[in-house]
């Protein structure tokens, strides 16, 4: 991923096998470490104020608060880190406000290694790309670098088309 120091990942997740399985995942991509495991918002903001984190692998439904309430109570404290999101939610609206939030990726539970691996490292690609921004064509890049890549990893019986006809209904129908 980088020459440079690794990206530190604070994984916060109540169930701990759950989070104990994304530590490990996160130890198993080059140019990432989890620097430490949180399982309420709570103990995720302690953690923040002793700890240098880069990212946020942030379940959204923790015991104590809602991880886009978090997130937002992070960002107002002054805490810049980065969000993935892990979530068994497929809400719209809830995708719209981590965004605002500052979520650069959603992971959706149950995922494996594989995805995850994935997301980090796109999102370790867009850091990089962040980091060389000169213009309007370099920051278009590095965004780009967090979208999923075309339809070499569409579902086995899902084209292109299709995918764009049936979230084109979606839309209509939604408002």
């Amino acid at each position: 991923m980088t020459s440079e120091q690794p990206i530190r990942v604070l994984v916060v997740e109540d169930d701990p096998v759950a989070a104990d399985a994304h530590v490990m995942y996160v130890g198993r991509v080059p140019g990432f470490v989890a620097v430490g495991t949180a399982h309420t918002g709570a103990e995720a903001r302690r953690m923040l104020d002793r700890t240098p984190v880069d990212l946020l692998l942030l379940d959204l439904h923790l015991p104590d608060v809602h991880g886009l309430q978090l997130a937002r109570s992070l960002r107002a404290a002054g805490h810049h880190a980065d969000v993935v999101a892990v979530t068994s939610a497929r809400d719209l609206a809830v995708v719209r406000e981590g965004v605002s939030l500052g979520v650069v990726q959603y992971v959706l539970k149950p995922f494996t290694f594989a995805t995850l691996r994935d997301r980090l490292v796109r999102y370790a690609e867009f850091r990089a790309a962040v980091g060389e921004a000169g213009g309007q064509a370099e920051v278009d890049r590095a965004l780009a670098t967090l979208r999923a890549p075309g339809p070499a990893t569409l579902p086995k019986g899902l084209s292109a088309p299709t995918l764009e006809r049936v979230t084109g209904a979606l839309r209509e129908a939604e408002g």
